[in-house]
């Protein structure tokens, strides 16, 4: 999903790398092809045949390939709903297949330009503005959507860890402890909340200061944008928890299409394994590479055999991934043709009356709405 790293004011203008970073990042990805055919080379013996996982893929079971797309679309619609139910309690109403417009639209901008996050969240932040919220509100929709989704992706983590038996009691015994914790720092604030305060800002001032805390301080500065009911926080959670549950349950069934039986809390944690490979090597779009490579191993160590688990893995990377990605730019195309003119004219004159429409048909469940026009206030018109 979408990370949010950035505030929309730091995004504003996003300085282009300088050569010297540009030369670095291609020289690094260099570096990791060049392993990678090692490693390839090196182990040619104990690598699947490239043959049987193509076999393998090509007779999954249609019925479960069905659910892969189907459990694929559930998850995107969860970070929809997330997104769009914190801009109702800002008192902006946008439509479902709007919301999915820029969703989509988002995502393929943060997976596959070089600096995509900071390009997607200013992205959000412009469309939220075209629908009505005013800049404090869309900045608390950006940060807070954040927030509660990585909420949810630890308590889908930490799930997995309890059913798993040989990390049971670790991830009890932790859980416990943060719960108690929690707890007595609740105690001590409605005791001694003054008191509290002054420490607080004593011992963590400086660090909420520095610009890497800036999504933690637009947060907290911009609750009160947001009229939030302790419902709408429980939904909120729900919503965030079955936007995970959804991807891994993408991936049990592309398991599920090939054969393999993989049990539902190993699935999880080679899913969360794959999320932490694709984090410690960004150096392609979205993980790539890294995400499939342990995805497989991980399949493989909880007990896979090598040809089918890799299989899975290309058929969920290529809904997961690949899928996502084309829906998003055809998203981008349609919010580009709803918005400029410009766009729309230079369309028809290379296409015709066609390039007009052409995105219109595949987007139906996703591109349906025109973009609302900007509104009026002097509010919603600041920068």
């Amino acid at each position: 999903m979408i990370d949010i790293s950035l505030t929309p004011a730091q995004t504003s203008s996003v300085p282009r790398p300088s050569a010297r970073r540009r030369w670095l990042r291609w020289a690094g990805r260099a570096a990791m092809f060049g392993a990678i055919g090692v490693a390839a080379w090196a182990f040619r013996d104990q690598l699947p045949d490239a043959g049987a996982l193509v076999h393998a893929a090509a007779h999954a079971n249609p019925g479960w390939l069905a659910v892969v797309v189907l459990t694929q679309l559930a998850s995107m619609s969860m970070f929809t709903r997330v997104q769009r139910r914190l801009l109702r309690a800002g008192g902006v109403r946008m439509s479902l297949p709007r919301a999915l417009q820029i969703t989509y639209a988002g995502n393929a901008l943060s997976t596959t330009l070089p600096v995509g996050p900071a390009v997607s969240v200013a992205f959000g932040f412009r469309q939220f503005r075209r629908a009505g919220a005013t800049a404090r509100s869309a900045t608390a929709v950006i940060v807070l959507g954040g927030v509660v989704m990585n909420l949810g992706y630890a308590a889908v983590g930490l799930t997995a860890l309890i059913a798993e038996p040989n990390s049971r009691s670790f991830a009890i015994t932790g859980l416990a402890s943060l719960v108690g914790a929690a707890g007595a720092l609740v105690l001590l604030w409605n005791w001694k909340r003054g008191a509290v305060n002054r420490l607080a800002l004593r011992a963590f001032g400086p660090l909420l200061r520095h610009r890497l805390m800036a999504p933690l301080t637009e947060m907290w500065q911009g609750r009160g944008a947001l009229r939030l009911s302790p419902r709408d926080w429980g939904v909120l959670g729900l919503m965030a928890v079955l936007n995970w549950a959804f991807d891994i349950l993408s991936l049990a069934t592309a398991e599920r299409a090939v054969g393999v039986h993989t049990p539902l809390y190993a699935v999880t944690l080679a899913y969360f394994a794959a999320q932490a490979a694709g984090s410690v090597l960004p150096l392609l779009p979205g993980g790539l590479g890294a995400i499939e490579a342990s995805l497989a191993a991980s399949l493989v160590a909880f007990g896979a055999l090598a040809v089918p688990a890799g299989a899975a893995v290309a058929l969920y990377r290529l809904v997961s991934f690949w899928g996502v990605i084309g829906a998003g730019w055809l998203a981008w195309l349609a919010v580009k043709v709803g918005e400029d003119d410009g766009t729309r004219l230079r369309l028809r004159k290379t296409f015709g009356d066609l390039g007009t429409s052409l995105y219109t048909p595949s987007l139906t469940m996703v591109c349906a709405a025109p973009a609302p026009p900007v509104p009026d206030s002097p509010e919603s018109a600041r920068p």
